[in-house]
């Protein structure tokens, strides 16, 4: 028995021979910004990124390649133009971006290789909140100042001077990714053509009505002192108590509960017993809701309820919105401090009774309870507290709750009542809804339908005023007849300049100018209003220019769907509002990039990568350096090292921007998130050093004498890689026409890596190796050369789209067909059509073959038994030349048909 066990195989797993070093190789060839590199020089041995990325984009840019005048002139002919989502002038690219530019170039590149006069236009967004902010934070680090310190004017000039130092890094970083985008149309959102644009837009706007003044309530950053759009809302889900940080406080808040207390009915001892998670803000209350049918309150219809605080009756109201299974089925309602309950106060003519001023400090008081001043959670504290004193305070139990934060300023957002500038979206929601439901405008994928509809079909008033300093200021002046009252929304005039306001007020109230006053409305626009015209904006709108006339309205616009609402129905609504014409004919909509995790990209999980970082490879110690710099607590920078340390043990190696496209597009299935493992990025570098030396063995093949024919007799080995070839041009051209980018990774990659790579270059290596053999020998050497050359040069092609470094840099070594007429570039040579590679024998799968192959053995050998043969298959495949077995099923029958005499 112990000799048996001495005998077992130990079950140790063997140690993972190491992973071989990739090499990093650079060029140092010395060449001027802008001019050719050289294609002279010998390839390195294996490919590098840093070596192959170098010097190409400069030359591209100062050629005018990616210009859509570039060989051609403006015209109507067939036109593709997409302009980018202009990214923030305080970004720093992300992996969502890279996803965006990889897919927004790779359908420009295709475009622009299929003759079309192509323009990807670039540009960048003010962004308000986000650049005022980072002003605000390096002039309170470096000069201990406030913008008030400053002035209006001295800060602007602040966010000028940061802009011109700073703004500029992300157009770098899109350049790095390969981005063919043209540089002389550039646009910022704050440029003098596109601030005249949205001056335009609102004028017209508001002198049609459609732009109106109101007092309503808004989403309110205490800590900005501004209106903030909901996109700048974060939503945190809390299933129960909950204490968060709040900007202010030196403790954490209490969020998640619910308290619970009565009112006293009005003439009785009887009381109603209401729940609420915002404590602080019964001291507005205006009325007690109960539903129509609740039997238990029937009794209180006409009667009151006293507030507890001041002599204050609020009415008992019956209102559909109330759920009587829920809690007592009484609500408190307190219209200026909720939305929900705003709405109950319009339709039943309530108090709005603002508690609050901008600064989140209680301006409530009385003889006997004096909260004026104090900050609003410190009052929450208060109220509880007075209300246990008079026995009205029932209980505080846990309750899941979402509690609104500012993405900013990471204060709590609060619903405050204030006057605002709206736009009017139910007609203009309408006509975007029923382009969409006429077929004028498609949005891609279709699942994305429901929302758009769901949202546009009750689609609510826009707030477009921010109470900010940076940004278009709005261009409205209240104006003041020798009358001091403030009828706001009354006595307002719009106006490019103060001389044109004012010549539109003395005509409004017929008087002369010196009885009137003129004040500017100190808001500025919300970003998104000045983003919604940027389509037209940048060609010159509303000036009839001649790239508004060849490039509006543009064909494509691509984006993530989470700015479905915030910028693309916004476009397609003012869009029509102010040119009459739709901004683009397809909406395409990609996912959202998550971790390898399926984890949404989050600073505190360590999880955001900079694209930069996986294209040039970083360190785990740089990325655990990274961190430092960002706002975490020292609790949550651990969590995220140590996601660092699990997700890149050995930091992340140099992958290059081909390979980081290539995988962006390879994951990207329409309607799903991408679960992007920056560690399968690492395998398509080594599809880049496969496909590198293949053609440096081809190339080699070649020779330095080798000249391209337009056409040769090839033989069924030659057929077959050449319908394989076809095959993969038809998928990857339906591909892009579909927006099927796994499908054209898919096809290209098999292409070059299972059968151009692992069987055509493997099966001819024995043809070159006996080319010199005989005359019949040089010949088919001489064929499978002109093969190899079709598949290199049309292969290189196909993948330029996506993976532009790599495939310019080897497409440069290659002989040309037509030298003189040859392009200088292959990014603007021609895309791969079908018909190049052959007709005859498109479509025939590697499966077709052997098994076809098989049976022709079957059939024309004499007394064979068929299995017998399976051993010569290959080598038939291999040195057939006469046997059309490659072509269609109808041809290869026919071919068989005359050897079935037995």
């Amino acid at each position: 028995m112990e000799e048996k066990k001495k005998k077992l195989p130990t079950t140790e797993k063997k140690p993972k021979p190491e992973k071989k070093e990739i090499g990093v190789v650079a060029y140092n060839t010395p060449t001027p910004a802008g001019e050719k590199k050289d294609v002279v020089s010998p390839l390195p041995d294996a490919y590098s990124p840093q070596y192959v990325e170098a010097a190409w984009y400069p030359w591209w840019e100062k050629q005018g390649f990616f210009k859509p005048e570039y060989g051609m002139r403006l015209t109507l002919a067939t036109v593709f133009m997409m302009c980018i989502p202009p990214p923030n002038v305080t970004g720093s690219l992300h992996l969502g971006h890279a996803l965006t530019n990889a897919i927004q170039d790779s359908l420009t590149r295709w475009h622009r290789m299929r003759g079309e006069t192509t323009l990807w236009n670039p540009g960048c967004d003010h962004a308000g909140i986000a650049t005022q902010v980072v002003v605000e934070k390096k002039l309170k680090r470096e000069r201990g100042m406030t913008r008030h310190d400053l002035g209006r004017e001295g800060f602007i000039e602040e966010v000028w001077k940061w802009k011109n130092e700073k703004g500029d890094r992300i157009y770098h970083q899109l350049k790095k990714l390969g981005s063919s985008l043209d540089w002389d149309r550039a646009c910022f959102t704050m440029d003098t053509k596109l601030s005249y644009a949205v001056q335009e837009a609102f004028i017209r706007m508001h002198e049609e009505g459609v732009i109106y003044r109101s007092k309503r309530l808004v989403n309110w950053s205490c800590t900005l002192n501004s209106a903030i759009s909901d996109i700048e809302v974060d939503k945190k889900e809390l299933t129960g108590r909950t204490l968060l940080p709040v900007p202010g406080y030196k403790d954490k808040v209490e969020f998640g509960v619910m308290a619970c207390f009565a009112y006293k009915v009005d003439g009785s001892d009887e009381e109603v017993v209401v729940a609420t998670t915002r404590l602080e803000t019964m001291l507005g209350d205006s009325a007690v809701a109960v539903h129509p049918q609740d039997p238990r309150y029937q009794h209180l219809r006409g009667k009151s309820v006293l507030h507890p605080f001041c002599d204050r009756k609020m009415p008992v109201v019956f209102d559909d919105f109330v759920d009587m299974n829920f809690g007592t089925g009484a609500v408190k309602i307190t219209p200026a401090h909720d939305h929900n309950d705003y709405e109950v106060g319009e339709r039943h003519k309530l108090d709005f009774l603002n508690i609050l001023d901008e600064n989140a400090l209680t301006r409530y008081s009385t003889w006997f309870f004096a909260l004026q001043g104090m900050k609003r959670f410190e009052a929450r504290k208060a109220v509880l507290q007075a209300l246990k004193d008079r026995g009205l305070f029932k209980e505080i139990k846990d309750h899941p709750m979402v509690v609104p934060v500012c993405s900013r300023s990471k204060d709590i957002v609060e619903p405050l009542l204030k006057p605002q500038w709206y736009v009017s979206c139910a007609e203009m929601g309408k006509d975007a809804a029923d382009a969409v439901r006429n077929g004028q405008l498609k949005i891609i994928p279709d699942h994305h339908l429901k929302t758009w509809f769901n949202w546009l079909d009750n689609i609510r008033d826009w707030c477009i005023s921010r109470q900010l300093w940076w940004g278009h200021r709005i261009p409205a002046y209240f104006v003041t007849v020798d009358d001091p009252s403030d009828m706001d929304g009354h006595y307002w005039v719009s106006g490019r300049t103060e001389e044109e306001a004012m010549e539109k007020a003395t005509k409004r109230f017929n008087v002369t100018a010196d009885k009137i006053h003129l004040r500017q409305d100190e808001d500025v626009l919300d970003t998104w209003f000045s983003s919604g015209i940027f389509p037209f904006s940048i060609f010159g709108w509303p000036n009839a220019t001649q790239d508004l006339n060849v490039f509006y309205p543009g064909t494509l616009l691509e984006t993530g769907h989470d700015i479905l609402f915030f910028w693309v129905a916004r476009m397609v609504m003012m869009g029509l509002k102010l040119t009459g014409k739709l901004p683009f004919k397809e909406v395409y909509l990609h996912a959202v990039v998550r971790d390898a995790h399926g984890r949404k990209m989050s600073k505190s999980l360590g999880n955001v990568i900079d694209p930069l970082d996986v294209i040039t490879g970083i360190s785990l110690e740089g990325l655990h350096d990274q961190l430092k710099d960002s706002n975490l607590d020292p609790l949550e920078v651990e969590k995220a090292k140590n996601g660092q340390k699990y997700d890149y043990p050995s930091g992340i190696p140099e992958c290059g921007t081909d390979a980081l496209r290539f995988a962006l597009c390879a994951y990207t299935s329409q309607g799903r998130d991408i679960n992007l493992d920056v560690n399968r990025i690492l395998g398509y570098r080594h599809f880049c050093n496969k496909l590198w030396n293949a053609v440096k063995f081809a190339m080699k093949t070649l020779g330095d004498n080798f000249v391209p024919w337009e056409k040769a007799q090839e033989s069924a080995v030659d057929r077959w890689i050449l319908s394989r070839l076809a095959a993969a041009v038809g998928s990857c051209t339906a591909g892009f026409q579909a927006y099927d980018f796994p499908g054209i990774t898919t096809a290209i990659y098999s292409f070059w890596l299972y059968e151009l790579c692992d069987v055509y270059l493997e099966s001819v290596k024995p043809v070159f190796s006996d080319a010199e053999a005989d005359g019949a020998a040089q010949r088919r050497a001489l064929v499978c050369r002109q093969t190899l050359y079709t598949c290199l040069e049309v292969g290189l092609r196909l993948l330029a789209p996506i993976m532009p470094f790599v495939t310019e840099e080897l497409f440069q070594r290659l002989p040309r067909r037509l030298p003189r007429d040859s392009p200088a570039s292959i990014s603007v040579t021609p895309y791969p059509e079908t018909d190049e590679v052959g007709r005859e024998w498109r479509g025939t799968g590697w499966l077709e073959v052997r098994f076809l192959c098989l049976l022709l053995c079957w059939i024309k050998t004499p007394g064979s038994s068929g299995a017998s043969q399976i051993g010569e298959t290959y080598c038939l495949l291999l040195s057939c030349d006469g046997l059309v077995f490659a072509g269609p099923l109808s041809v290869l029958w026919s071919t068989l048909l005359p050897c079935q005499s037995g």
